[in-house]
Protein backbone atom coordinates (compact mmCIF):
# COMPACT_ATOMS: atom_id res chain seq x y z
CA UNK A 1 0.00 0.00 0.00
CA UNK A 2 1.24 3.53 -0.86
CA UNK A 3 1.94 5.88 2.28
CA UNK A 4 -0.21 7.93 1.24
CA UNK A 5 -3.06 6.06 0.90
CA UNK A 6 -2.03 4.55 4.69
CA UNK A 7 -2.57 8.45 5.44
CA UNK A 8 -5.77 8.50 3.89
CA UNK A 9 -7.20 5.02 5.71
CA UNK A 10 -6.02 6.43 9.24
CA UNK A 11 -8.83 9.44 8.58
CA UNK A 12 -7.28 12.12 10.65
CA UNK A 13 -5.17 9.56 12.89
CA UNK A 14 -1.89 10.01 13.53
CA UNK A 15 0.20 6.77 12.17
CA UNK A 16 4.10 5.77 13.78
CA UNK A 17 6.80 5.17 11.19
CA UNK A 18 10.57 4.72 11.58
CA UNK A 19 14.05 4.91 9.66
CA UNK A 20 16.47 2.24 9.71
CA UNK A 21 20.17 1.99 8.14
CA UNK A 22 21.34 -1.06 6.74
CA UNK A 23 23.92 -2.84 8.87
CA UNK A 24 27.71 -2.67 7.82
CA UNK A 25 29.27 -4.97 5.12
CA UNK A 26 30.09 -8.41 6.81
CA UNK A 27 27.36 -7.63 9.94
CA UNK A 28 24.39 -10.00 10.01
CA UNK A 29 21.44 -8.69 9.48
CA UNK A 30 19.46 -10.35 13.01
CA UNK A 31 20.67 -7.13 14.76
CA UNK A 32 18.49 -5.31 12.78
CA UNK A 33 15.87 -7.42 13.43
CA UNK A 34 16.53 -7.44 17.02
CA UNK A 35 16.37 -3.47 16.88
CA UNK A 36 12.40 -3.39 14.67
CA UNK A 37 10.95 -6.47 16.97
CA UNK A 38 10.22 -3.85 19.86
CA UNK A 39 9.01 -1.51 17.40
CA UNK A 40 6.63 -3.70 15.53
CA UNK A 41 3.79 -3.55 18.33
CA UNK A 42 2.77 0.32 17.56
CA UNK A 43 2.29 -1.06 14.09
CA UNK A 44 4.43 1.02 11.68
CA UNK A 45 2.50 1.12 8.09
CA UNK A 46 5.60 1.45 6.88
CA UNK A 47 9.67 1.38 7.70
CA UNK A 48 12.14 3.28 5.56
CA UNK A 49 15.74 2.23 5.03
CA UNK A 50 18.43 4.64 4.12
CA UNK A 51 20.87 3.88 1.16
CA UNK A 52 24.54 5.02 1.37
CA UNK A 53 26.24 6.30 -1.80
CA UNK A 54 30.04 5.20 -2.41
CA UNK A 55 32.71 6.49 -0.45
CA UNK A 56 36.59 6.38 -0.90
CA UNK A 57 38.80 3.94 1.89
CA UNK A 58 42.49 3.63 1.65
CA UNK A 59 44.26 0.53 2.10
CA UNK A 60 47.81 0.59 2.76
CA UNK A 61 49.94 -1.59 -0.24
CA UNK A 62 52.77 -2.20 2.67
CA UNK A 63 55.43 -0.17 0.95
CA UNK A 64 54.76 3.09 2.27
CA UNK A 65 51.47 4.09 -0.45
CA UNK A 66 48.23 3.78 -0.25
CA UNK A 67 45.31 2.31 -2.63
CA UNK A 68 42.37 4.77 -3.18
CA UNK A 69 39.55 2.56 -3.65
CA UNK A 70 35.66 3.35 -4.20
CA UNK A 71 33.27 0.80 -1.95
CA UNK A 72 30.08 1.06 -0.29
CA UNK A 73 29.68 0.61 3.29
CA UNK A 74 26.34 -0.49 3.67
CA UNK A 75 25.24 -1.88 0.65
CA UNK A 76 21.81 -3.81 0.82
CA UNK A 77 19.06 -1.49 0.80
CA UNK A 78 17.07 -3.11 -1.10
CA UNK A 79 17.73 -6.55 0.16
CA UNK A 80 16.69 -5.37 3.75
CA UNK A 81 13.50 -4.21 2.47
CA UNK A 82 12.59 -7.29 0.54
CA UNK A 83 13.86 -9.12 3.58
CA UNK A 84 11.75 -6.65 5.92
CA UNK A 85 8.43 -6.80 3.99
CA UNK A 86 8.26 -10.62 3.74
CA UNK A 87 9.49 -11.00 7.69
CA UNK A 88 7.05 -8.21 8.92
CA UNK A 89 4.57 -7.97 6.46
CA UNK A 90 4.70 -4.06 6.53
CA UNK A 91 5.21 -1.42 3.80
CA UNK A 92 9.33 -0.43 2.79
CA UNK A 93 10.42 2.36 1.50
CA UNK A 94 14.10 2.37 0.42
CA UNK A 95 15.93 5.81 -0.08
CA UNK A 96 16.66 6.39 -4.09
CA UNK A 97 19.91 8.86 -4.28
CA UNK A 98 21.56 10.74 -7.46
CA UNK A 99 24.77 11.24 -5.75
CA UNK A 100 26.82 7.90 -6.55
CA UNK A 101 24.27 6.20 -8.91
CA UNK A 102 23.77 6.41 -12.63
CA UNK A 103 20.38 6.98 -13.96
CA UNK A 104 20.19 3.43 -15.45
CA UNK A 105 21.35 2.19 -12.28
CA UNK A 106 18.15 3.84 -10.97
CA UNK A 107 16.18 2.46 -13.39
CA UNK A 108 17.25 -1.04 -12.33
CA UNK A 109 16.75 -0.29 -9.09
CA UNK A 110 13.13 0.80 -9.26
CA UNK A 111 12.47 -1.91 -11.98
CA UNK A 112 13.66 -4.25 -8.88
CA UNK A 113 11.52 -2.68 -6.60
CA UNK A 114 8.51 -3.28 -8.90
CA UNK A 115 9.06 -7.05 -9.60
CA UNK A 116 9.32 -7.14 -5.31
CA UNK A 117 5.93 -4.72 -4.83
CA UNK A 118 7.56 -2.49 -3.39
CA UNK A 119 5.74 0.89 -4.56
CA UNK A 120 7.01 3.48 -2.08
CA UNK A 121 10.16 5.25 -2.78
CA UNK A 122 12.11 8.16 -1.17
CA UNK A 123 13.94 10.76 -3.93
CA UNK A 124 16.76 12.10 -2.58
CA UNK A 125 20.15 13.66 -3.80
CA UNK A 126 22.38 12.70 -0.98
CA UNK A 127 25.08 14.43 0.64
CA UNK A 128 28.70 15.18 -1.19
CA UNK A 129 31.26 12.76 -0.58
CA UNK A 130 33.75 13.00 2.41
CA UNK A 131 36.40 14.67 0.47
CA UNK A 132 34.14 16.76 -1.57
CA UNK A 133 33.58 20.36 -1.03
CA UNK A 134 30.60 20.69 -2.61
CA UNK A 135 28.25 17.82 -4.32
CA UNK A 136 29.67 16.44 -7.33
CA UNK A 137 26.71 14.34 -9.50
CA UNK A 138 28.20 10.81 -10.60
CA UNK A 139 28.85 10.95 -14.71
CA UNK A 140 25.15 10.06 -16.25
CA UNK A 141 23.51 10.47 -13.11
CA UNK A 142 20.60 12.90 -11.98
CA UNK A 143 21.41 16.04 -10.27
CA UNK A 144 19.21 17.10 -8.33
CA UNK A 145 16.15 15.47 -6.47
CA UNK A 146 13.23 16.78 -8.78
CA UNK A 147 15.53 15.38 -11.54
CA UNK A 148 15.19 11.95 -9.84
CA UNK A 149 11.43 12.64 -9.34
CA UNK A 150 11.07 13.27 -12.37
CA UNK A 151 12.50 9.93 -13.68
CA UNK A 152 10.16 8.04 -11.21
CA UNK A 153 7.48 9.73 -12.61
CA UNK A 154 8.19 8.87 -16.17
CA UNK A 155 8.58 5.12 -15.37
CA UNK A 156 4.88 5.22 -13.53
CA UNK A 157 3.85 6.45 -16.55
CA UNK A 158 5.94 3.77 -18.71
CA UNK A 159 8.69 5.90 -19.96
CA UNK A 160 12.28 4.08 -19.33
CA UNK A 161 15.48 5.99 -20.01
CA UNK A 162 15.82 4.45 -23.40
CA UNK A 163 12.48 3.14 -24.54
CA UNK A 164 8.58 3.25 -23.85
CA UNK A 165 6.98 0.65 -22.76
CA UNK A 166 3.14 1.09 -23.11
CA UNK A 167 1.82 -2.26 -20.92
CA UNK A 168 -0.96 -2.30 -18.28
CA UNK A 169 1.76 -2.92 -15.56
CA UNK A 170 3.83 -0.23 -15.73
CA UNK A 171 5.18 1.23 -12.12
CA UNK A 172 3.17 3.22 -10.00
CA UNK A 173 5.70 4.55 -7.34
CA UNK A 174 4.18 6.99 -4.44
CA UNK A 175 7.26 9.19 -4.29
CA UNK A 176 8.90 10.87 -1.14
CA UNK A 177 10.87 13.73 -1.15
CA UNK A 178 12.81 15.85 1.85
CA UNK A 179 11.83 19.09 3.18
CA UNK A 180 14.05 21.09 5.63
CA UNK A 181 12.39 23.55 8.38
CA UNK A 182 15.24 25.19 8.94
CA UNK A 183 16.15 25.34 5.41
CA UNK A 184 18.54 22.93 3.27
CA UNK A 185 22.51 23.88 4.52
CA UNK A 186 23.05 25.16 0.78
CA UNK A 187 20.08 26.88 0.02
CA UNK A 188 20.90 30.35 0.52
CA UNK A 189 17.22 31.36 2.34
CA UNK A 190 14.18 29.34 3.49
CA UNK A 191 11.92 30.99 0.96
CA UNK A 192 14.50 29.26 -1.93
CA UNK A 193 14.60 26.43 -0.29
CA UNK A 194 10.44 25.70 0.07
CA UNK A 195 10.67 26.93 -4.31
CA UNK A 196 13.28 23.90 -4.99
CA UNK A 197 10.35 22.11 -2.52
CA UNK A 198 7.56 23.33 -4.81
CA UNK A 199 9.54 22.12 -7.89
CA UNK A 200 9.65 18.46 -6.87
CA UNK A 201 6.11 18.75 -5.48
CA UNK A 202 5.03 19.94 -9.16
CA UNK A 203 7.60 17.15 -10.53
CA UNK A 204 5.22 14.23 -9.29
CA UNK A 205 6.31 14.34 -5.77
CA UNK A 206 3.67 12.65 -3.20
CA UNK A 207 4.35 14.00 -0.06
CA UNK A 208 7.14 15.14 1.99
CA UNK A 209 9.24 14.03 5.01
CA UNK A 210 10.80 16.44 6.94
CA UNK A 211 14.43 16.69 8.08
CA UNK A 212 14.86 16.20 11.70
CA UNK A 213 14.07 19.36 14.19
CA UNK A 214 13.63 19.86 17.89
CA UNK A 215 11.40 23.28 17.66
CA UNK A 216 8.11 22.42 16.80
CA UNK A 217 7.58 26.11 16.00
CA UNK A 218 9.86 25.15 13.15
CA UNK A 219 8.05 22.89 11.74
CA UNK A 220 4.48 24.33 12.06
CA UNK A 221 6.25 27.49 10.46
CA UNK A 222 7.83 25.19 7.40
CA UNK A 223 3.81 23.91 6.87
CA UNK A 224 2.24 26.98 6.97
CA UNK A 225 4.64 28.63 4.13
CA UNK A 226 4.80 25.34 2.09
CA UNK A 227 0.43 25.79 2.25
CA UNK A 228 0.68 29.20 1.23
CA UNK A 229 2.87 28.43 -1.94
CA UNK A 230 0.82 25.71 -2.83
CA UNK A 231 2.10 22.71 -1.39
CA UNK A 232 -0.76 20.63 -0.95
CA UNK A 233 0.32 16.78 0.08
CA UNK A 234 1.05 15.66 3.14
CA UNK A 235 4.30 16.87 5.36
CA UNK A 236 5.65 14.46 7.26
CA UNK A 237 7.66 15.30 10.63
CA UNK A 238 10.89 13.84 11.11
CA UNK A 239 12.10 13.28 15.18
CA UNK A 240 15.74 12.40 16.62
CA UNK A 241 16.13 12.01 19.88
CA UNK A 242 19.08 13.42 21.53
CA UNK A 243 21.00 9.76 22.58
CA UNK A 244 24.41 11.98 23.66
CA UNK A 245 26.60 14.57 24.90
CA UNK A 246 27.92 15.11 20.99
CA UNK A 247 24.67 15.45 19.37
CA UNK A 248 24.86 18.66 20.74
CA UNK A 249 27.76 19.73 18.59
CA UNK A 250 27.41 17.03 15.23
CA UNK A 251 23.90 17.97 14.57
CA UNK A 252 24.07 21.40 14.64
CA UNK A 253 27.42 20.84 12.34
CA UNK A 254 26.15 18.24 9.91
CA UNK A 255 22.66 19.33 9.23
CA UNK A 256 22.77 22.93 10.04
CA UNK A 257 19.95 23.05 12.53
CA UNK A 258 19.22 24.89 15.91
CA UNK A 259 18.85 23.66 19.25
CA UNK A 260 16.85 25.44 22.03
CA UNK A 261 18.50 26.34 24.48
CA UNK A 262 16.29 24.74 27.19
CA UNK A 263 17.44 21.35 25.59
CA UNK A 264 21.23 22.15 25.69
CA UNK A 265 20.94 23.27 29.02
CA UNK A 266 19.07 20.01 30.03
CA UNK A 267 21.55 18.24 28.25
CA UNK A 268 24.89 20.04 29.80
CA UNK A 269 23.04 19.33 33.38
CA UNK A 270 23.36 15.49 33.04
CA UNK A 271 26.42 13.36 34.32
CA UNK A 272 26.20 10.81 32.25
CA UNK A 273 24.97 9.02 29.03
CA UNK A 274 22.47 7.29 30.61
CA UNK A 275 20.74 11.03 31.47
CA UNK A 276 21.23 12.40 28.16
CA UNK A 277 19.35 9.76 26.47
CA UNK A 278 16.54 10.08 28.98
CA UNK A 279 16.66 14.08 28.51
CA UNK A 280 16.27 13.41 24.56
CA UNK A 281 13.85 10.64 25.37
CA UNK A 282 11.22 13.26 27.19
CA UNK A 283 12.20 15.86 24.59
CA UNK A 284 11.17 13.84 22.14
CA UNK A 285 7.98 12.43 23.67
CA UNK A 286 6.89 16.58 24.55
CA UNK A 287 7.36 17.29 20.94
CA UNK A 288 5.56 13.94 19.20
CA UNK A 289 2.51 14.94 21.80
CA UNK A 290 2.35 18.21 20.16
CA UNK A 291 2.29 17.49 17.25
CA UNK A 292 0.11 14.69 17.82
CA UNK A 293 -2.59 17.34 19.03
CA UNK A 294 -2.07 19.24 15.94
CA UNK A 295 -3.27 16.54 13.31
CA UNK A 296 0.40 15.02 11.97
CA UNK A 297 -0.14 12.32 9.22
CA UNK A 298 2.82 10.81 10.75
CA UNK A 299 5.37 10.56 13.47
CA UNK A 300 8.35 9.47 11.26
CA UNK A 301 11.02 8.38 13.87
CA UNK A 302 15.11 8.60 12.45
CA UNK A 303 16.23 5.36 14.71
CA UNK A 304 19.41 4.94 12.82
CA UNK A 305 19.11 0.99 13.74
CA UNK A 306 18.81 2.04 17.68
CA UNK A 307 15.08 0.74 19.27
CA UNK A 308 14.78 1.18 22.81
CA UNK A 309 14.78 5.53 23.04
CA UNK A 310 12.47 4.87 20.24
CA UNK A 311 10.45 1.99 21.88
CA UNK A 312 10.08 4.82 25.05
CA UNK A 313 9.08 7.32 23.33
CA UNK A 314 6.13 5.47 20.92
CA UNK A 315 4.87 3.69 24.07
CA UNK A 316 4.10 7.18 25.78
CA UNK A 317 3.01 8.80 22.67
CA UNK A 318 0.61 5.48 21.17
Amino acid sequence: MKVTEHIENAKGKTLFSFEIIPPQKGKSIQELYDNIDPLMEFNPPFIDVTTSREEYIYIDKGNGLLDKKLTRMRPGTLGICASIKHKYNVDTVPHLLCGGFTKEETEYMLVDCHYLGINNVMALRGDAMKDEQSFVPKAGGNHYAVDLVKQIKDLNCGQYLHEVIDTDNKADFCIGVAGYPEKHLESPSLQSDLKRLKEKVDAGADYVVTQMFFDNSKYFAFVEKAREMGITIPIIPGIKPIAVQRHLQVLPQIFRIDLPEDLIDAVDKCKNNAEIKQVGIEWAIQQSLELKAAGVPFLHYYSMGKSENIRQIASQVF
